[in-house]
């Protein structure tokens, strides 16, 4: 037998982790003196302790612990309860992926501070185009709750235009405005340019994206003057770029009139080969 320090060293755990373990029932020391209270372990009840380790760090509950250790959850069970945890664990995994990923382009945008595009920022007028497009609501403007809308909008659209028979004519656009409901919720619009030739769709009554899933035809209007620039990479990291045309528009007595709408130029399957062009309509005070 092990002493309760022996046992601890042994299964890589605290002499208080165990004696906690003991006062819930967990584990229990094989033997206890009756006289000095000294606990004692045996070699066999490690295979206890690695068992409730691993399945408390995958996130159950002591109780959950308790069931499955004492066999009161059968193996099926088990096998949906293992599934669940590791489909929430890839879910927090994917979560902050994203975060970090937002945090890096955070890092990039203060770096560049001070740091004025000179040759990038173009100023253009953008003539008005025909465009397919789906539509739903973020919660926000920011990236982590822009992405996971307007990925799939698009994966959508292109599969219902696939069943329509219709070939995208032009680069895919994606813009955004104010949600109806407010609260600062925004539309965003997944749409590609079409053949100029296709009939646009009933207008919409109230502003509120189409409820039935059915891609909407539409002339996106033209902008009279837009302040242009070019990002490279995932848009995930698009954030610094955003922030220099701001700095440049502002620096260049121009005010920006509209959320920034984004060309998708090229689009490979690996997302840091792509090139977006960001174009922020904007006027002169």
């Amino acid at each position: 037998m092990f002493t309760i320090g022996d046992f601890a060293r042994h299964g890589r755990v605290s002499v208080r982790m165990l004696r906690h373990y003991d006062a819930t029932g967990l584990l229990r020391p094989a033997h206890v003196d009756p006289a000095s209270g000294y606990r004692h372990y045996t070699a066999a009840q490690l295979a206890r302790l690695n068992r409730i380790i691993a399945l408390k760090d995958l996130g159950f509950t002591l109780q959950q612990v308790r069931d499955i250790v004492d066999e009161k959850v059968g193996p099926e069970e088990l096998r949906g309860m293992l599934r669940l945890r590791r489909a929430e664990l890839e879910t927090a995994m994917a979560a902050a992926a994203a975060r970090l990923v937002q945090v890096e382009a955070r890092l990039r945008a203060i770096e560049s501070e001070g740091h004025m595009p000179t040759n990038d920022v173009v100023i253009k007028s953008v003539p008005a185009v025909r465009v397919a497009e789906l539509t739903a609501t973020a919660a926000s403007f920011e990236p982590e709750n822009i992405g996971p809308v307007i990925g799939p909008l698009y994966d959508e659209l292109f599969r219902r235009l696939d069943s329509a028979g219709i070939t995208p004519t032009g680069p895919g656009i994606a813009y955004y405005e104010d949600a109806a409901e407010g609260g600062g919720r925004i539309s965003v619009h997944a749409a590609v340019q079409v053949s100029a030739s296709l009939q646009v769709s009933a207008p919409l009554q109230d502003g509120t994206p189409l409820q039935d899933g059915t891609f909407r035809i539409l002339d996106l209007p033209s902008l009279h003057e837009a302040a242009t620039i070019v990002h490279r990479g995932s848009m995930d990291t698009v954030l610094p770029t955003v922030q220099a045309l701001a700095r440049w528009i502002d620096a260049n007595a121009y005010a920006s009139t509209g959320y920034p709408r984004e060309i998708n130029l090229e689009c490979p399957e690996n997302r840091d080969d792509w090139v977006t062009e960001l174009q922020t309509p904007v006027t002169r005070p």
